[in-house]
């Protein structure tokens, strides 16, 4: 019901939205006598806003056309090189021309981008980075309204499979070094998935092994400095989440009558947190809009663009994670069970371990990564780091400044040392 109601409010906005359309372009446009009237750019500034804060936003291009190897300008094509119904794992091949191409022998990186209702292209300031001296690979994850019933459900041991699949396929037999980064949500099932590959012992498995896991800001034990999103999911019992915020997918769709947590209602969780935050910044592209400030009005579409463009989660993947990571913090406690199969992260100990956490991450507090190390003790002491960085919030772990000039070359570093 809660879905269409959604959808039938954005049906009912279709007018409103014309008008303040038409009322952009009259009051907008230089050739447009109404332009030059005293009341022109506040209309045409309060038209934008309206149009911005009721439009839906689809997912984003990658928009990587190109990379800078050994001071030239390389291009990039982001190929889908495996489709499952709920993830695509997208490969940016980099053309590198000449004698070189193919050659270079450049780490493999598996970027685990989250499953939490963002698009993987969240992420694409963490592509770039790489790019210039990786070869990259990323999980792609499908919208769950467009996935059809008949592919079934999508449970947090499907996602665990799916990581398998993924380090099996890109590890090759002649150049082992694939390495995983898992970002934000994926820092549990990634640990799985190489913690149940190493369990199986056999030298078979043990080659398949990634050289290096990079776990950024994820909660691997969320007991620790639990944040408001922690707070919630221990406040709440598991029923309230089930029949609360599960909703079936309208029949518009593919995923007709699929189960879901939407993306609206994650992204309306997102805003509660800061809702000043995002009032303000909000009022500040009003006033860039009126004083004609094109270029931080263009950051701010450039930002929402991004943070407004959400997807519906499976309902067992979000529900068995609420469960497992969340109430019963099951890995840390050594609880958690794949297929039932126990998980044991303790079996690694091929694979080097980098955890990295911001300073003021208010999505996973300090320590939910770190605890990465108390679980993998078996990894030798040499082979395993950890780092804080300064000043950095969730976001800035993977993208922004902080992300360029202090993370990146640490884990840089990390790949070509245990790589």
């Amino acid at each position: 019901m809660l879905y269409k109601l959604y959808e039938t409010q954005h049906v009912l906005l279709g007018p409103w939205r014309h008008a303040a359309e038409a009322a952009r372009g009259w009051f907008g446009h230089p050739f447009s006598p109404f332009a030059y009237s005293p009341i022109a750019r506040r209309v045409a500034a309060s038209s934008e806003l309206f149009l911005r804060v009721t439009q839906r936003y689809e997912k984003p291009a990658w928009n990587i056309d190109s990379t800078t190897i050994d001071g030239r300008e390389v291009a990039v094509d982001a190929v889908t090189e495996l489709e499952k119904p709920f993830c695509r794992l997208v490969h940016f091949r980099r053309a590198i021309e000449g004698p070189r191409r193919g050659r270079r022998n450049d780490p493999r990186v598996l970027l685990v981008a989250p499953l939490s209702g963002h698009h993987a292209t969240l992420l694409r300031d963490t592509v770039r980075e790489l790019l210039p001296d990786h070869e990259v690979w990323i999980t792609e994850w499908v919208d769950a309204r467009m996935v059809p019933l008949s592919a079934g459900p999508f449970h947090l041991a499907d996602y665990v499979d799916y990581v398998r699949e993924f380090i099996t396929l890109l590890t090759d037999p002649q150049r082992p070094n694939l390495n995983v980064i898992s970002v934000c949500q994926p820092t549990v099932p990634v640990l799985c998935a190489v913690a149940l590959m190493a369990q199986e012992n056999a030298p078979a498995s043990r080659c398949l092994a990634p050289k290096t896991m990079v776990m950024m800001g994820g909660p691997i034990d969320a007991r620790k400095s639990p944040t408001a999103v922690n707070n919630l999911a221990t406040r709440k019992p598991y029923s309230w989440f089930e029949q609360n915020l599960i909703q079936r997918v309208p029949d518009r769709y593919p995923g007709y009558a699929r189960r879901v947590y939407p993306g609206f209602l994650q992204h309306l969780g997102f805003v509660a947190m800061n809702p000043d935050r995002h009032m303000n910044a909000h009022w500040d592209y009003f006033n860039h809009l009126l004083n004609g400030d094109g270029d931080s009005a263009e950051k701010h579409r450039d930002f929402y663009d991004e943070y407004n463009a959400v997807l519906d989660l499976p309902a067992e993947y979000y529900l068995d994670t609420v469960k497992a990571v969340f109430q019963d913090f099951a890995l840390p406690k050594g609880r958690l069970f794949i297929r039932d199969q126990l998980v044991r992260p303790q079996a690694i100990r091929d694979t080097a371990l980098l955890s990295i956490e911001g300073e003021l991450d208010d999505i996973s507090g300090n320590g939910q990564t770190e605890a990465a190390h108390l679980l993998c003790f078996n990894i030798p002491a040499e082979r395993r780091e950890h780092y804080v960085a300064p000043g950095a919030g969730h976001y800035g772990i993977f993208s922004g400044r902080r992300w360029r000039e202090t993370i990146y070359p640490k884990v840089k570093d990390f790949i070509r040392t245990h790589g």
